[in-house]
């Protein structure tokens, strides 16, 4: 049985192929909800009609209490046909659902993460595994652009980049804390023409975008337009032939807008709670945003240029979402982060900040640049993978 299985699965091009790896992704399910200890696997089997696994979980009496799926395709688990955890805990650990929930809307308080400052080089999917659940207060990134990025060539066509996003969004649903925010700056994609005999292409990447956190399980809030000046795009050539011609058909807008689309985890909770129930209530008065705050979605922002980074975002927007979207002491996630343009802002408005890139280039310049974002608490970062810097002694003296 099992030998035919692999074979079907081969012949799929299923990244699941085997029972073993099944049981794999099933386990570090459990252990992101805290039940990998109170429950077994049943067999596992492939369902190839719908391209799934699906993973039987039984109690310590061999008795079925739910079951997990994954996708065989991609290896994520499809949450919304696995059984949950509130199911799973009121059937194996004798937890009365209903009452669980009316005491977390009425006792409970939000947490308080405890995660220090941290930079970590290497690949943020692996990264984020390592980040505990429910220790990051807000997420703001700018994913790296489709095929411009050589260090993320793992994805061959722009159905394996999407995959990577979703698997990186996955983790970051779990990491995130309840009802708390992820916030994306992202624009179409234009791919420009090989040659005279064809034509460029403009990829929706928003939308794809936006079905991936839909199915992740985020509640869309906001969509903000980041207005910049005109003549700011016409460097990527979209517009010159129509300029020049003026004929119909060939008219090509010259893109100045960016999105900075909003998302929340999913949550029964009021975002009031957390503002009533937050356990330090002086941090939430000192949170309070002042006058002259962005009263509608759209925001004029001038564009940033830095010669160590094609596609910096500016410290201005930076700092406009993380004050609208966390509290002082919070911690701000940047999955992509680059040159840390995130955890500059973070700094400068009393955050903490957890920053994630590939490229050993951005992170030694983040190096080059942490001291004057944390001035004496320079040596209180959590570096992964990388060595801190070297600060010099008349620093602290100054």
């Amino acid at each position: 049985m099992e030998s035919r299985r692999k074979r079907v699965a081969d012949k799929r091009n299923y990244r699941v192929t085997d029972v073993k790896q099944a049981k794999e992704i099933a386990f570090e399910f459990l252990k992101n909800v805290e039940l990998e200890n109170a429950v077994g696997f049943g067999l596992p089997e492939v369902d190839d009609r719908y391209h799934i696994w699906r993973v039987p979980i039984v109690d310590k009496q061999k008795e079925k209490a739910g079951e997990i799926v994954i996708d065989a395709y991609s290896s994520l688990i499809l949450k919304k046909k696995t059984t949950t955890k509130d199911l799973l805990e009121a059937r194996l650990l004798g937890r009365n659902n209903k009452s669980k929930k009316k005491i977390n809307n009425n006792n409970s308080t939000p947490k308080v993460s405890c995660l220090r400052n941290t930079i970590g080089l290497g690949d943020s999917e692996d990264l984020l595994r390592e980040t505990p659940n429910e220790s990051i207060d807000l997420i703001f990134t700018s994913p790296p652009y489709f095929n411009a990025r050589p260090e993320y060539s793992d994805y061959i066509n722009y159905e394996d980049y999407l995959l990577k996003i979703r698997k990186i969004i996955h983790q970051c649903y779990r990491v995130l804390n309840e009802g708390r925010f992820f916030v994306i700056n992202i624009s179409p994609v234009l791919l420009r023409r090989a040659s005279r005999s064809e034509s460029s292409r403009r990829i929706a990447v928003p939308f794809d975008f936006h079905s991936i956190f839909i199915d992740e399980g985020f509640e869309f809030i906001d969509d903000i337009i980041w207005v910049k000046p005109e003549g700011a795009g016409w460097a990527t050539g979209r517009g010159r032939r129509f300029s020049a011609d003026r004929n119909p058909l060939q008219y090509k807008p010259v893109p100045v807008t960016e999105y900075v689309l909003v998302y929340r985890k999913k949550t029964d909770k009021l975002i009031d709670w957390h503002i009533r129930k937050h356990p330090d209530q002086k941090i939430v008065k000192k949170s309070k945003i002042e006058d002259g705050y962005e009263v509608t979605n759209v925001w004029k922002i001038h564009p940033a240029n830095n010669k160590n980074h094609p596609a910096v975002f500016p410290l201005d927007l930076a700092k406009k979402v993380i004050k609208y979207y966390s509290f002082l002491n919070d911690v701000i996630l940047d999955p992509f982060c680059g040159i840390g343009t995130v955890g500059e802002a973070a700094a400068k408005l009393e955050r903490r900040f957890v920053l994630f890139d590939i490229n050993p280039k951005y992170i030694k310049i983040i190096k080059s640049k942490i001291k004057n974002w944390l001035q004496k608490d320079v040596h209180d970062i959590n570096w992964i993978n990388s060595s801190p810097p070297v600060i010099e002694e008349q620093f602290f003296n100054l």
